[in-house]
């Protein structure tokens, strides 16, 4: 557990580090290319870290989740998915690289929040973290989550300092919570509707982690069980 906490302390740590303090001066030193390959890679070494740490330590169950939690977090994750495929396929100027999408209306899942991927993996680790009630998950999935949702408010005063009036007026016609335009009322609950592919997308990518769940020891919920 200490290794695993050390673990996520520098995934977490090196991804804010890396996304604000020292990204100016590294992209001077670096460039562009030269940063996102220091990224990927500090990235990719802190995540195999965690992820083995979290492997060894010890199980440590605090609760069972009850089967019918299991469908309430497939439904969970089918909403996740969505999200996660709407914000790879709607012009998102979240993403690097798509800043000028802030100056569009927004579409697709960007209408539900301005930060569907955020949103996608933080729904995943609550779920994940809920449903498995085992000391060493929930530490990994509080790290992933964390990251998730304070890494999108870090990036929203990002972008408001690189896009200025563009990024202001996204934030005006959106939400950092899901929804929150809707329950605000700056936006009609019609305009929810996440768009065709980034539904049938979602739909395809639950379909198929709900398949591969129980080769990991989880149960069958979901469709499966149903066909099963």
């Amino acid at each position: 557990m200490p290794e695993l906490a050390l673990a996520l302390i520098a995934f977490v740590g090196s991804h804010e580090l890396l996304s604000h303090v020292l990204r100016k001066p590294l992209v001077a030193k670096l460039g562009e290319a030269g940063f996102a390959a220091l990224y990927s890679v500090v990235a990719a070494a802190t995540l195999f870290w965690a992820v083995n740490a979290w492997q060894r330590a010890e199980p440590a169950q605090l609760w069972t989740a009850p089967l019918w939690m299991w469908s309430v977090g497939s439904i969970v994750m089918l909403i996740a998915a969505i999200l996660f495929v709407g914000s790879m396929t709607s012009p998102n100027p979240a993403l690097p690289g798509r800043g000028a999408a802030a100056n569009a209306a927004p579409r697709g899942v960007l209408r539900i929040t301005r930060h569907p991927m955020m949103w996608a993996f933080g729904l995943w680790a609550a779920v994940h973290a809920t449903l498995s009630g085992d000391k060493a998950t929930i530490l990994f999935c509080f790290g992933i989550g964390f990251l998730a949702l304070f890494g999108a408010s870090m990036q929203d005063r990002k972008k408001r300092g690189q896009l200025g009036a563009a990024w202001a007026a996204h934030e005006a016609s959106t939400s950092y919570l899901p929804f929150g335009a809707q329950f605000g009322g700056r936006a009609s609950w019609s305009s929810i509707n996440p768009g065709l592919v980034a539904t049938l997308g979602g739909i395809v990518l639950w379909l198929a982690a709900t398949w591969a769940h129980p080769m990991m020891g989880a149960p069958v919920v979901g469709i499966w069980s149903m066909i099963g």
